[in-house]
């Protein structure tokens, strides 16, 4: 269970950050500001901490680092970054929010893109909640995103929601794996077919090769819309970019 003081901390810093996944566009763009006014509360606190390391002064370092340590707590992705892993992330009190940061890329993934794009904050996230012991609810939310993900067009570090599919395995998760299998948007055929046949298989890794040899057998499977291998990504198309862009 959560301490009830730092669930209050949390909530006092990052509270705010909720309307980030509000359906109302109005509250999303009250909060797309106040996250504007966090990240640039980070970006003055780097220019004091390096103005002082430039000036070779141990004199303010203590301070400028507490002042930095201040404004990355109350903005995202930094206010996420100070957390434990494997199974200590299921009583960290910051997981509502670590929560909240997954679902803002899954819900709305253009607006995530433009404020606050950070591929190895999503990748070491999905990596840190991958793990059994969860609370129901958040069993229930990490299977809300895995859904998601599944049914939308690729995007840089899908594939590591994979490991949480196999942490919160059970009869939902296959219910709605097997729905999006079902259905007429070929790409979500493909996905939940192969994320389905990876949890009947544990044993077998979750590589780009696993993934191409599983496609050129998968029943109407001839890859053309798996995803890109480009090494760069079309800045005007975010949700168009593979793992190998990021």
């Amino acid at each position: 269970m959560r301490s009830h003081e730092d669930a209050r901390a949390w909530d006092a810093r990052l509270g705010w950050a909720h309307g980030l996944i509000a359906d109302d566009p109005q509250v999303r763009s009250a909060a797309l500001d106040r996250l504007a006014g966090a990240r640039k509360d980070v970006d003055d606190a780097v220019d004091r901490l390096n103005a002082v390391w430039r000036r070779r002064l141990p004199v303010g370092r203590a301070k400028a680092n507490r002042g930095y340590d201040r404004a990355a707590m109350r903005s995202l992705p930094n206010g996420l970054w100070n957390r434990p892993a494997g199974g200590h992330v299921t009583t960290w009190p910051g997981l509502p929010y670590a929560l909240l940061f997954l679902e803002w890329e899954a819900r709305y993934p253009l607006e995530w893109t433009r404020h606050a794009k950070h591929w190895g904050t999503k990748q070491q996230l999905i990596r840190d909640l991958a793990v059994a012991g969860h609370a129901e609810p958040v069993r229930e939310k990490l299977t809300d995103l895995t859904e998601i993900v599944v049914r939308r067009p690729h995007r840089c570090k899908d594939r590591e929601y994979v490991r949480v599919a196999r942490a919160v395995d059970g009869d939902d998760l296959r219910d709605r794996l097997g729905a999006a299998a079902r259905s007429d948007d070929p790409w979500a055929r493909r996905h939940a077919g192969y994320v389905l046949w990876l949890l009947d298989h544990p044993e077998v890794p979750n590589t780009r090769h696993v993934w191409r040899t599983w496609l050129d057998t998968a029943p109407e499977a001839d890859g053309s819309d798996a995803g890109t291998d480009s090494d760069a990504p079309d800045p005007d198309v975010p949700d168009s970019v593979s793992d190998t862009a990021c």
